[in-house]
């Protein structure tokens, strides 16, 4: 990354607290923390009403960018504000964690897993906005970065309230994360039918449950989170759909060996959904969305080793709520934007060749995450 000089921020007193949002380590349920994960000693300051949006000086160009402010994204604001740079965080969200830490104003993080991690990296930003080196660009979604001609810097055009706004620097960091992956099916398009992502982002984010009988369905242990906090949020879930079978990972013991974290942070959830009663089968897909107007309940059947359905395993399950996600695709319009070389992933997604030090090839442009290849949080 480039290093420059150390300067602040103009306009900005080393003391000043910065026009950020205060210390909110706060989140809603749905990755419920696995069992061995304790929680917080205490809760989270509260969110300051009147927080100040940072004032944005087009002519000011921070030595780096970074985009997106979940789990990577914000390692990679920690580690360039160490390196005596200014850096500029730029994220769609009201506050910082993205999808996997996204919290409400005074949550504890009791029902997160990881939460202690996201502490840890929050009071560090907190640090570097306080000391001018870092500015947090809440509430501001990206729609195209372009780069300078000549040696400009890359500008970053943001949509904020539906205005236009522009943050330059002369490096980036990309942690733009992910989105799920859907494999359509008949009725799909029905008011009641959600991604997997977006029924955990509601239940972070505002604490709205999608539905009060739900069917969770499609492939990955992201199904898994999503169905506990669920349940443990008030819902009924009415099952999980697993349509692949975990079980065959069995086969592969050094890489389950390697994933024992996962291992015990899902044992937890099933122990959360089997408490509740959620049945969780596998080789199980939703094939159909039923209803006219809105979701009244969903056809399942079971699968062969094929992933065709078995004749005559069809069954109607009621339910208002279809949660539904295949995995996850990694969101990568802004690196193919600046010209990025992309390469194929194991599971077939495109993302990002980068080197080990994260730098793609488009120059000064760095790409950390799930862009990279989806792995989760660790």
């Amino acid at each position: 990354m480039a290093t420059s000089r150390s300067r602040r921020r103009p306009g900005k007193a080393a003391a000043e607290p910065a026009e950020s949002e205060a210390p909110t380590e706060s989140e809603a349920p749905v990755d419920i923390a696995a069992p061995a994960e304790p929680a917080p000693a205490e809760p989270a300051p509260a969110e300051p009403a009147d927080r100040a949006e940072p004032a944005e000086d087009a002519a000011f160009v921070y030595d780096v960018a970074v985009i997106g402010a979940g789990p990577a994204g914000l390692a990679a604001t920690v580690a360039a504000a160490e390196g005596a740079v200014t850096v500029a965080l730029v994220d769609a969200g009201p506050r910082p964690g993205g999808q996997y830490w996204r919290h409400r104003d005074g949550d504890d993080g009791a029902h997160h897993h990881g939460w202690a991690a996201f502490a840890r990296l929050r009071a560090s930003l907190d640090e570097g906005i306080a000391t001018g080196s870092v500015t947090h660009f809440a509430g501001h979604a990206v729609w195209h970065v372009e780069r300078g001609s000549g040696g400009d810097p890359f500008a970053i055009h943001a949509l904020v309230d539906g205005e236009a706004r522009e943050v330059r620097a002369r490096t980036l960091v990309l942690a733009t994360g992910a989105y799920d992956r859907q494999v359509p099916f008949p009725g799909w398009t029905l008011p009641g039918v959600f991604t997997a992502g977006a029924a955990q982002a509601l239940l972070k984010g505002q604490g709205v449950l999608v539905g009060r009988r739900v069917a969770v369905g499609g492939t990955g242990p992201f199904l898994l989170p999503v169905a506990a906090g669920l349940v443990e949020a008030g819902a009924e879930v009415v099952g999980v759909f697993e349509a692949g079978r975990p079980t065959a990972f069995a086969r592969h013991p050094l890489t389950v060996l390697r994933a024992a974290g996962k291992l015990w942070e899902g044992a937890g959830y099933l122990r959360t959904l089997r408490r509740h009663g959620v049945p969780y089968q596998m080789r199980t897909a939703i094939i159909e969305a039923q209803g006219e107007d809105e979701v009244t309940g969903v056809r399942v059947a079971g699968l062969d080793g094929a992933w065709n359905v078995i004749p005559g395993s069809e069954r109607t399950v009621a339910c208002d709520t279809v949660a539904v996600g295949y995995g996850f695709t990694p969101q990568t319009e802004i690196p193919l934007q600046l010209g990025c070389e992309m390469t194929m992933d194991r599971d077939g997604s495109l993302v990002v060749r980068v080197d080990d030090e994260g730098r793609s090839t488009a120059g000064d442009v760095f790409v950390a995450g799930e862009a990279t290849g989806v792995g989760g949080a660790d």
